[in-house]
């Protein structure tokens, strides 16, 4: 399962993370949110210890969704070293999400 992001702990889990990290901007009302939802758990689970997988709800959480600019969910970001290193708007096939990764470790 995805880790769950808050504004509260974005900067310890995210930008301060020695590994890669995927994060999912998603909203429980957002159609296709729930179609990348499994997915994201998924990739949590497959890339346990080499990478961080989380998500943030953006009704809940608006901080970090609007330093980052997004607009549209689902956005799937990947951060390397607290930096945005790859943006993923909408729903993609998984091998989108895991190939940004593989590209990092």
């Amino acid at each position: 399962m995805a880790l769950e992001i808050t504004d509260a702990n974005f900067e310890e889990t995210v930008l301060k993370s020695d590994k890669p990290v995927v994060v999912d901007f998603w909203a429980a009302w957002c159609g296709p949110c729930r179609m990348v939802g499994p997915i994201i758990d998924q990739i949590s689970e497959e890339y346990d210890g080499k990478a961080v997988v989380g998500k943030v709800d953006v009704d809940a959480n608006q901080e970090f969704a609007a330093k980052y600019g997004v607009r549209n969910i689902p956005t799937v970001l990947v951060f390397q070293n607290g930096e945005v290193v790859g943006r993923q708007v909408g729903v993609a096939p998984k091998n989108a999400y895991t190939d940004a990764i593989d590209e990092l470790l």
